[in-house]
Order: structure tokens, then C-alpha cells, then sequence
């Protein structure tokens, strides 16, 4: 399951970083361009949506190697169990959030097909950026679940492993 897991999480933080590209490449045109008179048409609508996916795709990976924001103030004053326990209830609590997330996203995604809306030049459907979104905040759910189980049922944490 961990193999599965950290393929998609390998294919999701790919997919982040191609979008990271698109999004230099778009502003280095952009920027040259309008040196010559003359922007890249539709920039920024590559830009914006690009950056919906830069945002979610590796959000992930972030988790994956520990990089999101923790406070570990009082952490060397508990018992490694009560540390443990509130690993668990954090990635208990970051797959609600990210699976809350996504369910929003997939009724904003509903209406973006019902109004049909669409980027302002290039009349790119929102929807299908919706959905990229909703994958990647399924996948980092899913990543931090089982990371939850992972901590409860064997005590191993990934996280950890991958800094020694």
C-alpha cells in the first residue's frame, strides 16, 4: 500500500513541478513579449490555472517528507506515546481538512459546468482544473490517512524514516 501510495505521490509532485515550468516559461514569454509590444495572449489564464495545479499537486509530497509547518515547542517534554498520539490526530485532522477541501471544490466544480465558466481570454472550462484539484487534495487525504494508520498500527512514521 506504501509503494502504491508514494507512486501517486511521485506522480502528483510531477505533475506540480511540470506545472511550475509552464508557469516560468508563460511569464518569461509574457515579459519579453511585452518588451516587444506585443504579451503572450491568454497569460494569464495559463498562469492562473497553472498555478491551481503548482498549489495542490505537491501538497502531498509536502506531507510525505515532513514539510509542512509544525511547532514542536513542548514535543521533547511529553512521553513518546502522548507525541505519538498527537501525530496521529494531526494527520487525522489534515485528511479532514483535505477531504473537506475537495468536496467543496467538487460542488464549486458542479456550478462551474452548470454557469459554464470559463477563464477570461482563453475560455479554458474551470471545471477541469476543479477536478485536477480534487485528485491531488484526494491524494494528499489519502496520504495523510495513511499515515495515520501507519502511526497507529505499527508506530512507524515515514516521516522520520526519511531524515536518518
Amino acid at each position: 500500500m506504501r509503494t502504491l501510495a508514494d507512486r501517486l505521490i511521485g506522480l502528483s509532485a510531477a505533475i506540480g513541478s511540470t506545472a511550475l515550468l509552464v508557469v516560468v516559461v508563460v511569464i518569461l514569454i509574457d515579459v519579453v513579449g511585452r518588451a516587444f509590444g506585443s504579451p503572450l495572449y491568454g497569460g494569464q489564464d495559463i498562469t492562473t490555472m497553472a498555478t491551481v495545479i503548482l498549489v495542490f499537486a505537491p501538497m502531498a509530497l509536502c506531507d510525505r517528507l515532513g514539510g509542512h509547518i509544525s511547532v514542536d515547542l513542548f514535543e521533547r517534554h511529553f512521553p513518546g506515546a502522548m507525541n505519538r498520539i498527537i501525530d496521529i490526530v494531526v494527520a487525522i485532522t489534515g485528511a479532514v481538512i483535505f477531504a473537506t477541501l475537495a468536496w467543496a471544490t467538487w460542488s464549486s466544480a458542479k456550478l462551474s459546468i452548470m454557469l459554464n465558466l470559463s477563464t477570461n481570454l482563453l475560455y479554458l472550462p474551470k471545471a477541469y482544473f476543479q477536478w485536477a484539484a480534487i485528485g491531488f487534495m484526494c491524494i494528499a487525504a489519502l496520504g495523510l490517512a495513511l499515515r495515520a494508520l501507519e502511526l497507529t498500527f505499527t508506530g512507524r512514521d515515514i516521516r522520520v524514516e526519511r531524515h536518518k
